[in-house]
């Protein structure tokens, strides 16, 4: 039997090389700038957009060293291959952010099998082949992984059941590797993040409320920067996100979906959704 516990110690990102997944816009962008205004020494951008990649890397041009590459984290192939290209031509990052996401929000009855795969593929999935293919040199000279998850990865959601799904188990699966290395590397950090609803175009069209208002991605970036650096295991917004656990731990079933979906009117945030509009 063994006993572990968090460091006290701080992530800093002053020198440090920060990569990025769906970093061509949205918060994996800003959280490319603010990593810079820390003084990272190098952040590396992927994002499937060629397009979103050039306009990035022009927003962060004398801000500091970026670089980006078009990967699909979807293609295990793709992600092994610049992996390791990355590992040789320079080295591992010491900060990798398991950013890119995507979201199909219908009934699960209304989703095609393409729907199921993909969503799976690229919210689930790639952030464990990303993270393993950088594992081993990481947990050599310390590093800190930080894995985008969801509220929706606490809380069922009508229309919503497959990117729950994915997200769901990005958040067991990130709790996980966060206390193996906890207990096997010393100098290895996993923060989970679980936010609400992000005003970024993705979740264009949900309907919200004063009780659970749509995020500002500023603001998002900002704290999920100063998570890594204070080593948070999680980064949880709004303050309800993280009363959920609780809140569920402790009212039956029907009591819990009465108030979600009642109250803090969760369950018909999805009724009005349209998602990113496509030029």
């Amino acid at each position: 039997m063994y006993l572990y516990f968090q460091t006290t110690s701080m992530t800093k990102l002053k020198n440090k090389k920060v990569l990025i997944t769906g970093g061509g816009s949205g918060i994996g962008l800003l959280m490319a700038e603010y990593a810079l205004e820390k003084g990272a020494d190098e952040v590396i951008l992927w994002d499937i957009s060629e397009e979103n990649l050039a306009n990035a890397l022009r927003s962060l041009s004398g801000k500091g060293k970026a670089s980006g590459q078009v990967v699909d984290v979807s293609n295990v192939k793709s992600v092994k291959d610049q992996a390791q290209s990355l590992i040789e031509e320079h080295s591992a990052p010491d900060i990798l952010i398991n950013n890119a996401g995507i979201v199909v929000g219908k009934a699960f009855i209304e989703h095609s099998h393409e729907d199921i795969e993909r969503t799976m593929s690229i919210n689930t999935n790639a952030l464990m082949h990303v993270t393993k293919a950088f594992l081993p040199p990481m947990k050599d000279k310390g590093g800190h992984i930080v894995n985008i998850a969801s509220a929706a990865g606490f809380v069922s959601n009508p229309d919503m059941s497959v990117y729950a799904a994915s997200k769901w188990a990005v958040v067991g699966w990130s709790e996980s590797l966060r206390l193996e290395l906890e207990r096997d590397f010393k100098n290895m950090h996993v923060t989970t993040v679980a936010p609400y609803y992000i005003d970024t175009g993705m979740f264009a069209g949900v309907t919200t409320n004063l009780f659970l208002p749509m995020l500002n991605p500023d603001k998002v970036a900002k704290k999920i920067i100063r998570g890594i650096e204070r080593n948070r295991v999680f980064v949880k917004m709004p303050l309800m996100v993280r009363l959920t656990p609780f809140l569920k731990g402790i009212l039956p079933v029907r009591w819990f979906d009465f108030i979600a979906g009642k109250i803090f009117g969760v369950h018909k945030t999805m009724s009005t959704f349209k998602g990113r509009t496509k030029s």
